[in-house]
Order: C-alpha cells, then sequence, then structure tokens
C-alpha cells in the first residue's frame, strides 16, 4: 500500500513536469527597440502643473439639431500619481499607455510596467474602444479628447476625477470618466458612445498581452504562462496564450474577466451578459499578439495577484488566484505563513517555521503510520510462508480466498491494520498540494530572498545546491523508514530519491525548501520513533520472558 503512495506521489510530479515540458511552450519574443520603451517618451511638461480639483461634470445642454464639437489639436499625457501606482493616459483616444506598480519591481529594480511596450509599436492600446466599424473604430481610438485635467496626485485616500470627452459635430460623441482613489488598485469606468446620435455598446480592449517579461525571465518561473480568465457560474475557466483557439475564445455570462500572468492581473467587473468575453489573437508582422475584448466594464483592477486586495475588491476575484483544487487549504496556508512573516519578517525563515508546525501537528499520525509499517515489517516471515502455502492463489480462486481468510485472521491477532501505514499519509497528501500551489503561486514569494545565493524564492535553485540536498535527505530519510516492502521492491524504491531530485531541479527554490525543510525534520522524527519502537520491542520481550 505505502509503495502505492509514494507512486503516486513520483507520478504526480512527474505529469506536472511533463505537461510543463510539453504543452507550456514559451513563444520567441520579438526585439524591442530602444526607442519603443515608455521611458523614453518623456511626460509633456503640464504634466507637472498642480494636482486640479475636478468637478462634477454635466452634460451641457445643446441646441436641438446643433452638436458643438469638442476637441483639442494636439496630443497631451495625463499622469495619475498615487501611493501604490503611476498611470499615463494619452488624449489620443483616451487610452492608457503606461500602469507602473511601485511596490513591485522587475529585473532590473524598476518600477513593474503591466502596459506592453508593443503597444506603442502597434499603435494599440490598453482602454481603445471596438465596434464593427473599423472606420469608427479608429476615429475613437484617435482622435484628441478634451481631458478634463493634466494631472492627478491623490493621496491619504482621496479620490479623483478624469473625463474624457470628444464630439465631431456631426453626430458623434464619446465620454471616457475614469474615478481613482488612492490606495486601491482598481477604479471605476463610465463610457458613453454615440454614432450618428444613437446611443451604441462598444467592447474595451486590453492588450497587447499584460507586461512584457523577456523569454530568460519567463523560463526561469515555474507554470509562468499568459492569458485570460473568466468567472462564468462561480467557476474559473482559462485559456493561454500558447493553446489558443478561436473555435474557445468566447465566453457568455461571466462576471469579471482578466488577462492574467503568474503573479498580475488586469481585471475587469462586466455586466453578466450573453457573449461578454473575448480571446482575441492579431498578427503583426508576423508576430501573433493577444487582447482581451469586453462589455462595457464597471470597475476596472490593474495589479497584483495579492489575496488581501482581491478579497477588498470583492465580487469573487480571489478566485484569480490558481491555488488549484485544494484551494482552501493552500489559502490557510497562506494566512498562517503570514502572520509568521510579521514576527519572522524572512519568507524562507517563515517557510520553514510552518513546515515545523505541520510536523508538529501530523506527528501522531506520522508515529501511527510508522508503528504500523514497523509491525507489519515484523510480521513479513508469516506472512512470507502464508504465500508459500497457497502457491496457486493466482489461479485458484478457492486457494486465494483462504489465503486471504488466514492473512486477516493473523492482522487481526497481531493488531494490525493493513492500511494503518497508509492512510496517515494519504491524509497528509492536501497539505502537500496545498504547500505545493501556495509557493508557486503566491505573490509574497516573488523577488523574496532567503539566504546566501537564494534571492528569489519564486524561480529555481541557480546552483541545484538545495535539490540535491533534498534528494539525499530524501534517501537517508527512506532508509531508516520500515517497509513492508519485499527486498527487491525495496531497493526498487530507493531510486525515489534520483527522480524526486530531477523534478525539483526546476521547481521554485521556495518548494524546495519546504521539502527539503520536511525531509530534514522527518529524519528527526524517524529517529526519535524508532528509539520509542525499539524501547517498546525490548519491554515486551522482558515481559515475555517472565
Amino acid at each position: 500500500m505505502e509503495k502505492r503512495v509514494l507512486l503516486a506521489i513520483v507520478l504526480s510530479f512527474l505529469i506536472l513536469f511533463l505537461y510543463q515540458a510539453l504543452f507550456v511552450k514559451k513563444k520567441p519574443q520579438p526585439e524591442i527597440t530602444p526607442e519603443a520603451t515608455l521611458e523614453e517618451t518623456p511626460l509633456k511638461k503640464e504634466t507637472s502643473l498642480p494636482t486640479q480639483e475636478i468637478p462634477e461634470v454635466t452634460e451641457a445642454p445643446e441646441k436641438e439639431g446643433i452638436i458643438q464639437p469638442i476637441s483639442e489639436k494636439t496630443e497631451n499625457q495625463i499622469l495619475v500619481e498615487t501611493s501604490l501606482y503611476q498611470a499615463i493616459l494619452s488624449n489620443r483616444g483616451a487610452v492608457l499607455k503606461s500602469w507602473k506598480l511601485k511596490k513591485y519591481k522587475d529585473e532590473e529594480k524598476n518600477d513593474l510596467e503591466l502596459v506592453s511596450y508593443i503597444a506603442s509599436e502597434i499603435n494599440k492600446f490598453p482602454l481603445s474602444l471596438l465596434t464593427d466599424d473599423p472606420s469608427f473604430n479608429d476615429l475613437m481610438n484617435n482622435a484628441f479628447y478634451k481631458s478634463s485635467a493634466l494631472k492627478l496626485e491623490l493621496k491619504n485616500g482621496r479620490t479623483g476625477k478624469i473625463f474624457f470627452e470628444y464630439r465631431d459635430g456631426k453626430g458623434t460623441t464619446v465620454e471616457k470618466i475614469l474615478t481613482f482613489q488612492d490606495g486601491k488598485y482598481d477604479f471605476d469606468v463610465e463610457i458613453n458612445v454615440r454614432k450618428n446620435r444613437q446611443k451604441i455598446e462598444p467592447r474595451l480592449l486590453w492588450g497587447p498581452g499584460l507586461g512584457h517579461p523577456s523569454l530568460s525571465q519567463q523560463k526561469q518561473r515555474f507554470g509562468g504562462g499568459k492569458g485570460i480568465a473568466a468567472l462564468v457560474l462561480n467557476k474559473v475557466h482559462r485559456l493561454d496564450e500558447n493553446k489558443f483557439k478561436p473555435e474557445k475564445s468566447e465566453f457568455s455570462f461571466a462576471n469579471w474577466a482578466a488577462y492574467e500572468d503568474n503573479y498580475f492581473t488586469a481585471l475587469f467587473l462586466i455586466p453578466p451578459q450573453k457573449d461578454n468575453v473575448e480571446f482575441v489573437k492579431e498578427e503583426y508582422e508576423k508576430n501573433p499578439y493577444f487582447f482581451l475584448s469586453v462589455s462595457l466594464p464597471q470597475k476596472i483592477y490593474i495589479g497584483p495577484k495579492e489575496l488581501n486586495m482581491l478579497k477588498e475588491f470583492g465580487h469573487e476575484a480571489k478566485k484569480i488566484i490558481k491555488f488549484g483544487f485544494f484551494g482552501l487549504i493552500a489559502e490557510i496556508l497562506l494566512i498562517a505563513i503570514k502572520s509568521i512573516y510579521k514576527i519572522f519578517p524572512n519568507w524562507g525563515l517563515s517557510i520553514i517555521i510552518l513546515t515545523l508546525l505541520t510536523k508538529i501537528i501530523f506527528f501522531p499520525l506520522t508515529y501511527h503510520s510508522t508503528r504500523s509499517m514497523s509491525k507489519m515489517q515484523e510480521l513479513q516471515p508469516k506472512i512470507k510462508a502464508l504465500r508459500a502455502k497457497y502457491k496457486k492463489a493466482k489461479q485458484d480462486i478457492a486457494q486465494r480466498r483462504k489465503m486471504n481468510e488466514e492473512m486477516m485472521k493473523l492482522y487481526k491477532e497481531h493488531g494490525i491494520n493493513p492500511a494503518g501505514g497508509c492512510l496517515p499519509m494519504l491524509i497528509q497528501i492536501p497539505v502537500f498540494w496545498g504547500f505545493f500551489q501556495l509557493l508557486r503561486v503566491a505573490i509574497e514569494f516573488r523577488h523574496s530572498p532567503f539566504i546566501f545565493w537564494i534571492n528569489d524564492l519564486s524561480i529555481k535553485d541557480p546552483y541545484y545546491v538545495t535539490p540535491i540536498l533534498m534528494g539525499i535527505t530524501q534517501f537517508i530519510s527512506q532508509k531508516m523508514t520500515p517497509t513492508s516492502a519485499e527486498p527487491t521492491q525495496a531497493r526498487m524504491m530507493l531510486i525515489m530519491p534520483v527522480i524526486m531530485t530531477i523534478f525539483f531541479m526546476g521547481f521554485p527554490s521556495g518548494l524546495v525548501l519546504y521539502w527539503l525543510t520536511s525531509n530534514v525534520l522527518q529524519i528527526g522524527q524517524q529517529a526519535i520513533m524508532n528509539r520509542l519502537m525499539k524501547k517498546k520491542r525490548e519491554i515486551h520481550g522482558k515481559r515475555r520472558k517472565k
């Protein structure tokens, strides 16, 4: 039984490893010229103006049949500054050109940019509008809107609005009202569009993609794919860029839709109507780029997949974090490890302490499992004798039945539950998978150092020291643990530490640290349990002699 459980764990790792290797393919990234970066697009001088108080905007009454044109002659950039992010909007199309997170950095230690640099290359930015009329799309997304402010600086939880308006005097009216609040990654959106004086409902675009990590950065992270997610009937459905299929690119009646990677998201709260989400693929100069198209949203969240922030946002947005099947366990473990971090502000040390606590909690189960396996090991000679007695049990059903009856009688006489060694291990598997998912997707471990050469717990150990140590401790632990397997099978099982080491070489160093710590603690536990069981056997032997 124990062999099957261990094999199940190994096969699970093998499936994860093969899935990443065979199906999650990294597409080549196009070359980005320096001129395309937003850092080299200076803000207009007007952005240095002081913060303006934005009055409530009401549409001015117009004479029947007359529409006054409203627009600007040149492009201006509007700066929105809060404690969490810096956003740059353009009055050309009233689109988003930059969204930099102040509390999260890229590989060069700069504020993390979530608007792809490719947007300026192809002249297609987030918050663009889309209809079935290409010429009207071009008008809406390239017109020079009149904006209510050139700079919005928010502090101490203050709220402020940016109002964009464009009218061509021929029946076209487009309004975008964006309401921002300091201390939040989400903002309110109101969009009104009239074409030939008739109100229409365009769609909103996000893209291309989310940020623009290099190929080397993507390879460093386990499961670092990108794509969209949509909450439909309380269940999250996902589509990855690398698995794009036009026939599976639409969702209906979604409560929200998001463009996501492992740690960040642009999430849109949308009215749950028919055909309200679409995953779009477009090619520019033979390079594929991906966009999210949604019905006009009420709110937009652009930021980290941080549990508390997403809970505060509401609308089941926390489900965007891919905690997996044992999500509740992973969430509880995350809350626990964050509590530990408050006392010991090192995420690697917090992993070790939480692993120690879980080992203490599961010690009674582990002890019971080890004791059952030890008894089974002592009973092996009698079990072998029974199997020798019923040599034809495999072919003869009657003999097999008799052998099983005598086997169960033997277990009963010695007070052994055949599944006693495996059930405690099975109970601990959900906790392991919860840990696995937590350490793979929790943004708290991104760019978090531990000690020495481990500078980022979210990527693999660059020198493979911890995976090798993990394999060695796995071998020692396995040798110390009693087993009821036959000698040949036991020797075959010793190859497992080698297989596990190969798997863990590509896993996040935080996950490897957890497994390594668990092995070291298991060795200590096993030494204690072996002594306790030895003493019990000695006491039992003395009583028998008397």
